[in-house]
């Protein structure tokens, strides 16, 4: 059954507080209308044709070129974070296009690690946020056993919301698990925020990057670069509530 309620995070409630704001100037100071519209239109064109995209994107995917191969240890340790999920044409819940490319990604690290160490581990961590039939870890799982992936060899987290609390109860199954390495799998402009997060709770994983988005740059506006825009603020919004939340002595 889907969802009742839509599921927001604090990047999209921060756009729609931002927008609401830009309205309310737009009503309150009618003298200005003219050039707040032709800013709103310049802001738009920027982002939509990827003059703008290009530069957010490349602030929160910058170290993605730089990342090594991984390096497998007698017992390695992958971990996938979730990317959501949605309903098909058909009403079934299947992952999102992100996590897809997430899951693949895992399974083919799974295979390498298979083939130099005996022991290989995979945590998927993803709850519920969007509230839907299933958890990411459950939803995925399938999908992971299809590629290959033992069911003996796969541990499912499906009790974080956020990416804070992935790295938090990723933290609290590692505790109880012997390893000798640790990989983690989530897209490039996701990375270094997961990163931020996991090394709050004192782990160093290796980063293993998928889905890096590139901005089409031209004159012609582009729903892609929009949806790339999004993904790039909400990273960029998540690492500075991380680091107010830090000062705030929260996280």
């Amino acid at each position: 059954m889907r969802s009742p309620k839509p599921y927001v995070t604090a990047s999209q409630l921060i756009i729609f507080t931002l927008f609401a704001l830009f309205l309310a100037v737009f009503v309150l100071w009618p003298r200005r209308r003219k050039a707040i519209a032709a800013i709103a239109l310049a802001l738009f064109w920027l982002l939509s044709a990827g003059w703008l995209t290009a530069p957010l994107l490349a602030s929160v995917q910058r170290d993605a070129a730089h990342y090594g191969p991984p390096h497998f240890g007698e017992n390695p340790v992958i971990v996938l974070l979730g990317a959501g999920t949605r309903y098909d044409e058909h009403g079934v819940l299947v992952p999102k296009p992100a996590a897809l490319l997430r899951i693949a990604t895992a399974a083919s690290l799974y295979g390498q690690c298979k083939r130099q160490a005996k022991r290989c581990r995979v945590i998927v961590s993803g709850g519920n946020p969007q509230r839907h039939s299933a958890a990411e870890a459950d939803n995925y799982a399938p999908y992971l056993l299809r590629a290959h992936v033992a069911s003996a060899d796969l541990v499912l987290e499906n009790a974080s919301r956020t990416t804070y609390e992935n790295a938090r109860q990723v933290a609290r199954i590692l505790r109880s698990e012997r390893y000798d390495s640790l990989m983690l799998v989530t897209s490039a402009y996701h990375m270094p925020r997961a990163l931020m997060d996991f090394r709050r709770f004192a782990l160093a994983p290796e980063p293993v990057a998928c889905d890096l988005r590139v901005a089409e740059r031209g004159v012609l506006p582009r729903w892609s670069n929009l949806v790339s825009a999004n993904l790039a603020m909400h990273e960029l919004i998540g690492m500075i509530q991380f680091y107010v939340y830090r000062a705030l002595g929260w996280f």
